[in-house]
């Protein structure tokens, strides 16, 4: 598989937003960054706090978009053209409705699944849908009509303690996808999900 060289973040800006459950992917670039002393800089004209580093041996771009969550194709489709990175060397992280908190997956290609992240991006990359994915899940609400006040709140603190949890499995296995051991990648966060239901 390619090699990923950026790694984006979603979620949305401002202090209102910071513990929500839309800025799952947000919360796991900035982990990246803390865990690896990197330093999240705002760059205006990319729209997004970036930095870059060495992550696990591999020199990484990170980013947030400092757009909203549906206007992410912007700050992704500046960063890839300035950067010169193809969708395939992309991992993009960001908040899954249809997984429990505690599960993770990495996933390479596909749609946007209803993700409004994503589905700004992929126009904005060409149309491409073959780049990484980290679904981090947030659980769903139970009722479409209640799923954006959902994304926008706060998890309890026993599903937040989840989600902190899936996201710090995400940290131990991303040094194997970086290396392109993706099937041990993802195997490692299934692994992970089954031990935590488990407990």
């Amino acid at each position: 598989m390619p090699s990923i060289r950026l790694i984006v973040g979603l979620g949305n800006p401002g202090e209102k937003y910071i513990g929500t459950r839309h800025n799952a992917g947000a919360d796991f670039v900035s982990a990246i960054a803390r865990q690896n002393g990197i330093e999240l800089s705002s760059e205006t004209k990319l729209a997004g706090r970036l930095g870059r580093g060495i992550v696990a041996g591999h020199n990484l771009h990170l980013m947030i978009p400092d757009t909203h969550m549906n206007h992410s194709g912007k700050a992704v489709g500046l960063a890839a053209k300035y950067f010169q990175i193809a969708p395939e060397h992309m991992l993009i992280a960001h908040d899954e409705l249809d997984m429990p908190p505690g599960a993770s997956r990495f996933k390479f290609d596909g749609g946007h699944g209803g993700h409004n992240g994503l589905r700004d991006i992929i126009p904005a990359i060409g149309g491409s849908k073959a780049f990484w994915r980290l679904r981090v899940g947030i659980g769903h609400p139970g009722q479409a009509n209640r799923v954006s006040a959902w994304v926008l709140s706060k998890a309890s603190k026993i599903e937040q303690g989840l989600i902190d949890l899936s996201v710090e499995e995400a940290l131990r296995a991303l040094p194997l996808l970086l290396d392109g051991e993706d099937v041990k990648a993802m195997t490692r966060l299934h692994s992970s999900d089954k031990t935590r239901q488990d407990l």
